[in-house]
């Protein structure tokens, strides 16, 4: 016996160590939804791939037909699931994490020149001494004047690795000038305004929720509190969504107890509740808060909650529509996949997701077809799924599968619109018009101590009128007979953009929202 085991035993040695290592290799390379001692086998897609590769008659991008084929797969799943390229991959983390690295500026582009339009405050530019009006002529050894360059290519230039250096040649009155700016972090701000609008209603616009915006919120919350706030209008108009736990934590601020904020659920996600976990900062002021078709993804999953527990009044029209929670998924070659993985319901068990039955192209025109269905000017013409109804514990009567429906519904102000506004707006000639009227009134401008002294004191002339209409003229629109209405509008316009030339978007929101229909319907309920 003993002679046999010295016999048998190093084989059973080597045949051990053997299988070991198989298993140990199928465990690396093992991956959800796969056999684990499948045999590996060449897909058909890889074998196509490899024929065209190595047969095809002229020379081809293989990557990129590769990064095609995966987003025609992708399109027959749903509308959500996304391929990102490697080279776009960056620009999509850095919103999602709320800021980037680069020098810290606002650009635009006239008459093939970058114009700075903003400078941030103790950013690297401001630092290094760029002020509003200077001209970019050259950045490193990539001249960017004399030429139609995309802003795209030129953000790319002037971004880079945190603590590297960038140099600028810069036109300022007539004379060039060399600045050297070392690369540095970038907020990309989630809350575009914060103020009190009157008797201690504040007013709030978040425009994504992207990993920094629940800290954001926090301070512009606290902020408005040490101000009196005793009621709130959260903006969540076009608003796309973004990170799902950021919108949660806010609802749970808004939220008493342990109540139930949303869950998700897939077919290889089990169930995850989200709950409140924590005293909230504004559990009992009255809140509204405003809603339109932008608004999407963590925005109705705040909204769905508040409105299930009959926590807040929705102002508006009719949401996005989008139910689906996505995972991204890093690839190999530095590009991404962003898979739907589960649904979010909210408390009362409502799925808004909109049915993409009929492809992706279907599914986004939909929005556009309310515009054209007049849903989104008159109530009556809401269309809400009918064969899915939800009521909360007050009674209130709530829809699924199509968005979330307000519970007051304003109309779209169709006066935008007009043949003069809607031309004016698609050229950009009241951003162009502010930026260049700005530079020639500095002085004046300047003299205004805050917003509100701005607003009640700052009033157009008539020769700022001409002025105006000259640009337009430039652009082959005629103002000699604008009517009174759309005067109006365009003054205010014009007025809210210089506002934002000063003070940013804060002083943009606090011009502009005074005759804002959505934001007063705010004010009313608020005030009741």
């Amino acid at each position: 016996m003993n002679k046999k085991i010295q016999i048998w035993l190093p084989l059973l040695i080597s045949i051990a160590m053997i299988v070991g290592m198989l298993i140990g290799y199928k465990m690396r390379d093992n991956q959800p939804g796969r056999n684990f001692f499948s045999l590996d086998k060449v897909t058909a897609l890889q074998e196509v791939m490899n024929l065209i590769q190595n047969k095809y008659v002229d020379d081809v991008k293989i990557n990129s037909l590769g990064d095609s084929a995966i987003i025609s797969v992708l399109n027959k799943l749903d509308p959500h699931s996304v391929f990102i390229p490697a080279e776009e991959l960056q620009a999509v983390n850095d919103d999602i994490a709320g800021n980037f690295f680069g020098i810290g500026i606002e650009f635009n582009i006239f008459n093939d020149t970058l114009n700075v339009l903003n400078v941030i405050p103790d950013g690297p530019s401001f630092k290094a001494g760029l002020t509003i009006g200077d001209k970019l002529i050259q950045v490193n050894d990539s001249v960017i004047v004399g030429k139609k360059i995309a802003a795209e290519s030129i953000k790319k230039l002037l971004r880079g690795e945190l603590g590297t250096a960038v140099a600028v040649n810069v036109v300022r009155e007539g004379k060039v000038q060399k600045f050297s700016i070392v690369r540095g972090i970038i907020p990309v701000s989630s809350v575009d305004a914060s103020y009190i609008i009157e008797n201690g209603i504040g007013y709030i616009k978040l425009n994504k929720f992207s990993q920094v915006t629940y800290k954001e919120f926090m301070k512009a919350l606290e902020g408005l509190q040490k101000q009196g706030l005793k009621k709130l209008i959260l903006d969540l108009r076009g608003n796309g969504g973004g990170v799902l736990d950021e919108a949660t934590a806010i609802a749970d601020e808004f939220l008493s107890g342990n109540k139930l904020i949303t869950y998700t659920e897939g077919k290889h996600i089990p169930k995850k509740e989200y709950r409140c976990q924590r005293e909230g900062l504004f559990e009992n002021g009255a809140l509204v808060v405003l809603a339109d078709e932008g608004s999407a993804s963590a925005s109705e999953v705040l909204m769905g909650a508040l409105q299930d527990w009959d926590r807040a009044t929705i102002i508006g029209r009719r949401s996005f529509g989008k139910g689906l929670v996505q995972e991204q998924f890093d690839l190999n070659d530095g590009s991404a996949l962003r898979l739907t993985v589960a649904r979010y319901y909210t408390p009362i068990g409502r799925s808004i997701q909109r049915s993409y039955k009929n492809g992706e192209r279907a599914y986004y025109e939909e929005i556009n077809q309310r515009f054209h269905d007049g849903e989104v000017v008159n109530a009556d013409s809401l269309k809400n799924d009918t064969s899915k109804i939800f009521t909360t514990q007050k009674g209130k009567k709530l829809f699924g599968g199509g968005g979330i429906t307000p519970d007051i519904f304003v109309a779209l102000d169709t006066a935008l619109f007009s043949n003069h506004l809607s031309r004016i707006y698609m050229k950009g000639i009241i951003g162009d018009f502010t930026y260049h009227y700005f530079l020639q009134n500095k002085a004046r401008l300047s003299s205004h101590k805050n917003i509100t002294d701005f607003d009640n004191q700052f009033s157009f002339n008539e020769g700022d009128w001409k002025q105006f209409q000259d640009v337009a003229k430039k652009d082959s629109i005629d103002l000699s007979t604008i009517n009174s209405t759309d005067k109006k509008q365009l003054l205010t316009r014009i007025k809210s953009s210089l506002a934002r030339q000063i003070w940013q978007n804060e002083g943009f929101y606090e011009i502009i929202n005074k005759e804002d229909h959505a934001v007063l319907k705010g004010i009313e309920i608020l005030s009741k």
